[in-house]
């Protein structure tokens, strides 16, 4: 019981200088300085009255670099600034924040989705450019070589009070229903559609609104390969039509969305023998005899679908949470029957991609998109701090360039640091942006040491020197 008095004789003062208790923030910061992040988004922000005039790309970088930290409000990020002053020099006051913030209308907004794409192109080419290359995804053993994964999803953001544009939603909470695009490659988050809390799930407007900003903000986009998987509410005509006419004879696009089951769909599942049912893969090719897969493609089930699209059909047994709501084919055969609309035929360069099980393994590998509207909400998305529609746009606006400047700082820096290349919020917060640290100045320079006994002190080091050896921005 040595351990016990281990408090004694020990005193706690707060009086100690040179402290700094988020070094992470220097990674943060040197990511968009030396990407030209922040100096693009300098040259689109409208200026700010104040107490004093601040170099504008700072307004916006230094709160998203807040909000990896943990900020969830500007005051939070005036506060967690204001410790590294000693790094940074004095932050803007949370009204100037504020300001900067109420000043993005849609007019700048444009300005600063041009902003980021043209710094996102040259991001992507360092990414290139590394050991390893670009990251391709995986999917059920094939690699998705020279393909750009979209995922577009909504999501709730619910509100405690009053604000403007926040109503009940078909979730029956109360707040907002936000449409987003990220790209599966990078983890970042390419655009985001605020919207009031009634929107519908499967508004085409908005669902064409984001993926035409997603679009923009992918290098070379109009020669690219792109697959966009879809959840249900992206089941209509519309929007179909739209993700057909965007192919192009340079620019393939292929699409994969869930579709609900019609009773023409359950006759046409009647109909299949047995022997058709083949079994699904997991993520890493593995066949797994509990879930099967077949296709109702020939089988003309939905007059006037777009030529081409084919019809993956997925079974499983149903769980206990399902079973009440099973119609009488599912009830009869004991299966439950998901169906996903496709117009995948072949993927250049993928063997076996035609085939029903492995356009199963992508469709159901579209839940990794869960995992970033979870990171975007522990960075900030889980409130909207502001009674303004305005300054939350903007707010989410910031929310976004900080998932984007924690995935670039992690892709560039960490490629090769497997605990730390697709670290979530939580993790790299703990190993790395909060990191305590002491800075001193010595033969005109200033020092930021990190305890040598952290484990993690090497992966810090590392990041910083790659960072700073990026190519200037052009």
């Amino acid at each position: 019981m040595k351990n016990i008095g281990w408090d004694e004789r020990l005193s706690v003062k707060a009086d100690g200088r040179g402290m700094v208790g988020h070094a992470g923030a220097t990674l943060l910061r040197r990511c968009a300085d030396r990407t030209g992040l922040t100096s693009a988004l300098g040259r689109v922000l409208p200026y700010v009255s104040g107490s004093g005039w601040r170099e504008r790309g700072q307004l916006v970088v230094m709160p998203a670099v807040a909000v990896v930290l943990g900020a969830t409000s500007v005051l939070d990020a005036e506060a967690l600034l204001a410790h590294q002053a000693g790094l940074f020099g004095v932050p803007a006051s949370d009204s100037t924040m504020s300001r900067a913030l109420a000043a993005i209308d849609d007019k700048v907004l444009m300005k600063i989705a041009r902003a980021r794409a043209g710094v996102r192109r040259q991001v992507w080419e360092q990414i290139a450019a590394r050991p390893g290359g670009f990251p391709w995804l995986t999917v059920a053993g094939k690699v998705l070589t020279g393909w750009i994964v979209i995922d577009i999803d909504a999501t709730i953001i619910t509100s405690a009070s009053k604000k403007q544009g926040a109503a009940a939603t078909f979730k029956k909470t109360f707040g907002f229903h936000p449409l987003a695009a990220w790209c599966a490659n990078t983890q970042e988050s390419l655009a985001m559609l605020l919207r009031e809390g009634s929107a519908g799930p499967n508004t085409v407007a908005d669902h064409l609104t984001v993926l035409a900003d997603a679009l923009r903000q992918i290098p070379d986009s109009s020669r690219a390969k792109i697959l966009i998987p879809i959840d249900g509410a992206g089941a209509t005509h519309d929007l179909l039509k739209r993700l057909e006419a965007l192919n192009t004879r340079r620019r393939t696009v292929r699409y994969l969305v869930g579709s609900a089951i019609s009773d023409a769909d359950e006759q046409a599942i009647a109909l299949l023998p047995e022997q058709v049912w083949g079994d699904t893969l997991t993520q890493d090719g593995t066949p797994v005899s509990t879930a099967h897969v077949a296709e109702l493609t020939g089988l003309n089930t939905r007059p006037g679908r777009p030529d081409g699209m084919r019809l993956p059909v997925r079974r499983t047994r149903p769980s206990a949470r399902q079973a009440k709501n099973l119609t009488d084919l599912e009830k009869r055969t004991g299966w439950r029957y998901a169906i996903t609309a496709t117009n995948i035929r072949h993927m250049w360069a993928i063997p076996g991609s035609h085939q029903p099980q492995w356009l199963d393994a992508l469709a159901r590998a579209r839940a990794q998109v869960e995992d970033r509207v979870r990171c975007n909400k522990a960075m900030g998305l889980h409130n909207l701090p502001s009674k303004d529609w305005t300054v939350n746009r903007a707010w989410m606006l910031t929310c976004n360039i900080a998932a984007g400047l924690d995935a670039w700082t992690r892709l560039l820096g960490l490629h090769d640091r497997p605990d730390l290349a697709g670290a979530e919020p939580a993790t790299m917060r703990y190993r790395l942006y909060h990191l305590p640290a002491k800075l001193t100045r010595h033969a005109r320079r200033r020092w930021l040491t990190l305890s040598r006994t952290w484990p993690w002190r090497e992966a810090f080091t590392t990041c910083w020197h790659r960072l700073g050896a990026l190519p200037a921005p052009t």
